[in-house]
């Protein structure tokens, strides 16, 4: 799914314009970045939680000629569903089984 198709779904449920409904997504999805840029936590209850995880510097090696590479301390965006979403997930793709 796309953010086109997501827009799609939106605007067919709401009643707002496709351009409408894609300011407010684009606003959305601003709001969740410029937030993870300040190092807070976003959650949504019964959907999940997005947050900034440091990771240290490590050694690496490159798999297509085995040379070392040393990857810098770097900050990473992570997303963890919540409990409520991993059930509906899990009890809607065993019925489809």
């Amino acid at each position: 799914m796309t953010k086109a198709d997501i827009v799609d779904i939106v605007a067919e449920a709401t009643g707002l314009t496709k351009v409408e409904t894609e300011a407010v997504i684009d606003g959305f999805l601003s709001t969740i970045k410029n937030s993870l840029k300040e190092g807070e936590r976003v959650e949504f209850r019964g959907f999940g939680s997005f947050s900034v995880k440091k990771r240290m510097p490590k050694k690496a090696r490159n798999p297509g000629t085995g040379e070392v590479v040393y990857l810098p301390e770097r900050y990473v965006p992570t997303f963890k569903a919540s409990k409520i979403l991993k059930e509906l997930i899990t009890k809607s793709l065993i019925k489809e089984s």
